[in-house]
């Protein structure tokens, strides 16, 4: 189980040391581009969800948060010996901290991935980490024949 809480916190480590870095290296919505019309690294402040959904909505998405890491704490005892639920889990708490830590010290969460070639939201760390455990997750369901 201590394998989890470092998968955890090494997510929360590396998405605040990612979003620390972003802030002092790029200027405010501007971008630098990584691979030409594919992947630039942005500076973005995001006051909602993706697509500036549900915009400047804090308390809202602090509720949602908490909400959210006591659901997965019930679901990460559940399934304590379960290995691709853990590691799924642990994807999710880590990337769900990430950007809670982001709302309650700035109001807003730092993004900084963004897609040059689609119409996709500019993303961060946290998010890729909870995208990947959702992924994770799903696959432990179709692999589960408990279910």
């Amino acid at each position: 189980m201590p394998l989890y809480f470092v998968i955890i916190a090494a997510i929360v480590i590396l998405d605040q040391t990612v979003k620390h870095l972003i802030v002092g290296s790029i200027k405010l919505n501007a971008s630098i581009s990584i691979v030409d019309g594919i992947l630039s690294l942005a500076h973005i402040r995001n006051y909602g969800a993706a697509w500036s959904m549900l915009l400047g909505q804090i308390w809202f998405f602090v509720i949602i948060s908490i909400v959210s890491l006591a659901v997965m704490a019930f679901f990460f005892w559940k399934f304590r010996n379960r290995p691709l639920y853990l590691t799924g889990l642990s994807l999710m708490i880590g990337g769900t901290i990430g950007n809670f830590i982001d709302r309650l010290r700035l109001g807003y969460v730092v993004d900084m991935f963004q897609l040059d070639f689609i119409n996709f939201p500019v993303f961060n760390v946290a998010d890729c980490a909870l995208t990947i455990g959702v992924a994770v997750i799903l696959i432990a369901m179709l692999k589960d024949d408990e279910l």
